[in-house]
């Protein structure tokens, strides 16, 4: 598989996207429950139905474009928003970037270190889970390290990192509507249901000295590559209440997701229930 990987790394990027496109239709059509999940939540959010089956396609080219982008040559990127950048970096803030699973987000944290991580002191960290497969695991800790990169793990001392990170004015990205593990999240609602939601996004956002950013990579038609918008958060994050601050995170996911409903990932189980949780907990 590792060899399978490294050749698809030569693929330019259309034709990755459309070998993608193919795949991600191949599972649609298998899969009764990826169906199911898909079509569910897509509706949950009043999203149209043109919208939901052109997400089908673009789950594939995520997964397809991620041999060229870790290991090819560069995809033609452009940021748009970098003005936010520079403005908390100027008053010498650590920037915590909030990026959905919508469109291309491995390119986000790709283009901040190429433009702006190769500057003394204003590396991007990400948390960093290792795959369980021997030949991925090899292959994505290469990907991930490079100039103006960094990684933390998913553990305590991952955390520690990240908040050293946005004390020395560096950056770091987390994909808030991730399903975090029991214990590390609350009860908030995405879409009108609720979904545990991690509280890491609302508790880094209160580290001194940091601006909270949204990010996210459109994926542009026909391989022509990428944009990386960068916005501001609507609205500041609620400092001493993790439900209602996770519910402002989790807003401002939505209106992001629903201006271009077509590139979400809506076949991930959002409102999946964290392993160990209790009767009651869940009630609640």
């Amino acid at each position: 598989m590792s060899r399978v990987f490294r050749w698809l790394s030569h693929w330019p990027l259309w034709a990755l996207h459309g070998l993608g496109a193919v795949l991600g239709w191949v599972v649609f059509l298998a899969s009764a429950a990826y169906r199911r999940n898909l079509l569910a939540h897509a509706a949950l959010a009043g999203v149209s139905r043109s919208d939901a089956l052109a997400s089908v396609a673009h789950a594939g080219r995520m997964v397809a474009e991620l041999p060229r982008l870790w290991l090819g040559p560069p995809v033609p990127t452009r940021m748009e928003g970098a003005e936010h950048i520079r403005a908390a970096q100027a008053q010498g803030h650590g920037i915590l970037f909030l990026t959905p699973h919508l469109g291309c987000f491995e390119i986000t944290a790709r283009a901040y270190a190429e433009q702006f991580g190769m500057e003394p002191g204003r590396a991007m960290t990400v948390l960093f889970r290792p795959p369980r497969q021997a030949w991925l695991r090899e292959v994505v800790q290469t990907a991930r390290q490079r100039p103006g990169l960094d990684t933390a793990p998913t553990t305590l001392a991952g955390v520690k990192q990240l908040v050293k990170a946005l004390r020395s004015g560096a950056a770091v990205g987390l994909l808030p509507d991730q399903v975090p593990p029991m214990g590390q999240g609350v009860w908030a609602p995405f879409f009108g249901r609720v979904a545990y939601t991690m509280t890491l996004s609302g508790r880094l956002a209160q580290t001194q000295r940091t601006t909270v950013l949204l990010a996210w990579g459109e994926r542009l038609p026909w391989g022509r590559g990428f944009v990386v918008h960068v916005l501001p958060l609507p609205q500041a994050l609620p400092a001493d209440d993790p439900v209602a601050a996770s519910t402002t995170v989790n807003q401002a996911m939505e209106q992001l997701v629903l201006a271009h409903p077509a590139q979400y990932l809506w076949g991930y189980n959002r409102y999946k229930t964290p392993r160990d949780v209790t009767h009651k907990e869940l009630a609640a």
